[in-house]
């Protein structure tokens, strides 16, 4: 966004905005082979050394594909297909350890992120990251696992409330024999995969996995769940049941097609209503992305985008779990707070900034670090904001209370007014204003 274009969601903008953004699917290229990785395996148990290697290894490539994820939402243009891939990739939450299926993974959400809901839940549910997470490839006939199942209707589909437990084992044993091989790429195992006869959602049948999904797609249910969702992310964490029944019927209607929908919530009269106007709390990825963006920030340590996640409490690739990060109002406490205000100050001054962070509790090698040095550890963030560039697009006769309300979305209240309208430095001001609670908010 630049001072002369208008906000990211006026009418007439969103409509030429999705239609461009839909051209540009450029996915993440895996970082190795499918073989390299698979010749992990071969490392015995007595070998320390190879174990250590390996570990790095992972830690290696999964810090290189978080860094990659993160200039392409930085730096790239498919500004909101970067948007709608984070929000499929909490919809889909999933962690391996494996790289190559990880970025595999993320991008079928990127490939779809626009494109059919339908389409990219069978691609999920085909990936050997969802399979392997889910414990699928332990899924056979005489002994049925119901992980999988029941998180595709649960957290993927139709949600709580729509289906029973009988459901829930009937189309475990239609997801039977479903998983991959040693190169990634996914298969039926007909000798594992039950054959009988199967009662789902009232209907009997020999149904498969994809019966099983298509069934869950012709439920009404499963367009209101994304709908009521995306209304979270995109409008309000407090949804309005009119307005999410209405998104529901566009995208039943659509037959799950994303673009019509986003459409319709990107020019409904109600998404620019003051109480759907700078009310949501940005995640931390959402919050690192949008300072680097608008002051042309480039970062001598990429890696640092990491330190800043785990200290937000998000880490890309890593969710909490398979319902992936709560979002919303849980962001804040007063750790996640007390960065996030000191955070862009630090990054547009060039400045010092401790890590401790929010650690994942399984992130034993962070917490060993932590407990073994039992103190903050100054790291120098060494980040370069573009003061020329952000300045050349203020336009020169512009107020300092435009600048303000250019900066925050929340609209200004009397005690930012008379603070900015006594600044005569825009650098200076601009640094005050990221600053401030207000820039929390979207």
């Amino acid at each position: 966004m630049r001072f002369e274009e208008t906000k990211a969601y006026e009418n007439v903008a969103v409509k030429h905005a999705v239609k461009n953004l839909l051209n540009n699917t450029a996915a993440i290229e895996p970082l190795n082979t499918v073989q390299q990785l698979t010749d992990y395996s071969a490392v015995t148990k007595g070998d320390v050394l190879a174990k250590k290697m390996l570990l790095q290894q992972q830690r290696q490539e999964e810090k290189d594909m978080n860094i990659a994820w993160m200039n392409k939402m930085i730096y790239a243009d498919a500004v909101l297909r970067e948007k709608m891939t984070l929000f499929w990739h909490n919809h889909f939450a999933c962690r391996t350890n494996n790289a190559f299926f990880a970025q595999q993974l993320n991008n079928i959400h990127r490939t779809n992120a626009l494109g059919n809901f339908r389409t990219m839940l069978f691609e999920v549910a085909e990936s050997p990251a969802m399979l392997q997470f889910l414990n699928n490839q332990q899924n056979q006939k005489n002994h049925p696992n119901e992980n999988f199942a029941r998180e595709v209707m649960e957290l993927f589909t139709i949600g709580r409330g729509n289906y029973t437990e009988a459901d829930v084992k009937e189309s475990a044993r239609a997801f039977t024999g479903y998983g991959f091989n040693k190169n990634g790429e996914f298969l039926v195992r007909k000798l594992l995969h039950d054959d009988g006869q199967k009662t789902f959602l009232g209907k009997t049948g020999n149904f498969s996995g994809e019966d099983i999904m298509n069934m869950l797609c012709e439920k009404k249910e499963t367009a209101h769940f994304i709908s009521n969702k995306l209304y979270k992310y995109l409008v309000n964490e407090i949804p309005d049941p009119d307005h999410v029944k209405a998104m529901a019927e566009v995208f039943y209607k659509a037959d799950y097609e994303i673009k019509p929908l986003l459409e319709y919530v990107f020019t409904a009269d109600w998404f620019y209503s003051d109480k759907n106007t700078g009310n949501l709390v940005k995640s931390p990825v959402e919050f690192l992305v949008g300072l680097s963006r608008q002051f042309y920030i480039t970062y001598d340590r990429p890696e640092m985008l990491m330190q800043f996640q785990r200290a937000l409490g998000q880490v890309l690739f890593y969710p909490p779990n398979v319902a992936g990060w709560p979002g919303g109002r849980n962001w804040i406490d007063s750790s996640s707070l007390m960065y996030r205000l000191k955070i862009p100050s630090t990054l547009l001054n060039g400045g010092l900034i401790d890590f401790t962070g929010k650690a994942d509790p399984e992130d034993e090698a962070y917490l060993a670090t932590v407990r073994n040095q039992q103190q903050f550890v100054n790291t120098r963030v060494q980040a370069i904001a573009d003061w020329d560039k952000f300045l050349s697009v203020v336009p020169k006769n512009i107020s300092n209370a435009e600048i303000a309300q250019f900066l925050l979305e929340p609209k200004l209240n009397n005690i930012i007014l008379n603070k900015v309208n006594q600044m005569a430095d825009t650098k200076a001001m601009a640094i005050e204003l990221v600053s401030t609670p207000e820039y929390q908010l979207c």
